[in-house]
């Protein structure tokens, strides 16, 4: 009964099971681009490893808190009113700075388009719902 423990075997896998799985993730360059566009200073190269680290972290909870919102709502679409509520939660808008606002003043007009509603010639608005 004082016999050693003896190990198992481990079973020879695939080489497909033994990659890791990849994570889509924000190109290092676009990170760079946009934090040096807002600092307008140079940056040393470790602290754009941490800002990459630190935005990586940040995309993942808010998609975490989006999923969860939508989910508790019972729908397995994220909708606006979700960002809207987290941006609310986050403090970055308010009563005095509506979404809207926001959306005009940071993004391009592009993305307004596709964003905020806006009438065109032949009484259509844009985007439909």
């Amino acid at each position: 009964s004082l016999q050693p423990w003896q190990a198992k075997p481990v079973p020879k896998s695939s080489g497909a099971s033994r990659r890791k799985k990849c994570e889509p993730e924000l190109a290092s360059s676009l990170i760079k681009k946009i934090f040096s566009h807002y600092v307008k200073m140079p940056v040393a190269r470790d602290a754009f490893k941490i800002v990459e680290k630190c935005s990586e972290k940040y995309f993942k909870q808010l998609s975490n808190d989006l999923e969860a919102y939508s989910s508790h709502a019972g729908r397995k679409t994220v909708e606006m009113a979700d960002l809207e509520v987290l941006m609310r939660r986050q403090g970055l808008v308010t009563d005095k700075m509506p979404l809207h606002v926001l959306i005009e003043r940071y993004l391009p007009l592009e993305y307004r388009k596709v964003l905020i509603p806006i009438a065109v010639s032949g009484n259509k608005v844009i985007p439909c719902k």
